[in-house]
């Protein structure tokens, strides 16, 4: 499958240089990381979360988990969880369940990245497919999505 093409026609209408690469399918983020032949903390992992009622997207890098609390203290949520694939499901109607990209301006919604992501020149993320990865430079990922930065990454054990 193909990058949806609301994805492709927003990042050709930003003029912003990026590469797509397929691979074998993958359905977690250390599974794309093996694929691509890239360091985990080079892939941003999108997070689902629900804070104060409200979606919001969380990116960390493929060998971390989202601290809750952490994200929640940042964000002053009073709560937050994660969510519900039935919560987001139909955010993403182009995408595949699982495989969106960290790009929440396309479909409204607030994006926190993890700030070990913005140590590596370039970010890599799911292209809306399992079987699709974009990489672009983090300063342009940056400028289009417009994130709020921060530290609420857990390296996995």
């Amino acid at each position: 499958m193909p990058i949806p093409t609301n994805i492709s026609r927003y990042l050709d209408s930003q003029h912003v240089s990026y590469q797509s690469s397929r691979h074998s399918p993958a359905y977690t983020a250390q599974g794309i990381a093996q694929a691509q032949h890239l360091s985990g903390k080079k892939l941003a992992k999108v997070v689902m979360v629900v804070a104060d009622n409200k979606l919001v997207m969380a990116a960390v890098p493929a060998n971390c988990r989202v601290d809750l609390d952490r994200l929640g203290q940042l964000m002053n949520a009073n709560t937050i969880k994660l969510a519900t694939e039935d919560q987001f499901k139909d955010v993403f109607p182009d995408c595949e369940l699982g495989a969106m990209p960290p790009l929440g301006n396309i479909y409204h919604l607030d994006v926190w990245v993890d700030s070990a992501l913005q140590l590596h020149y370039e970010i890599c993320f799911n292209a809306g497919t399992h079987a699709e990865t974009i990489q672009m430079t983090f300063s342009d990922f940056s400028r289009l999505v417009q994130p709020r930065i921060g530290s609420f990454g857990v390296l996995l054990h």
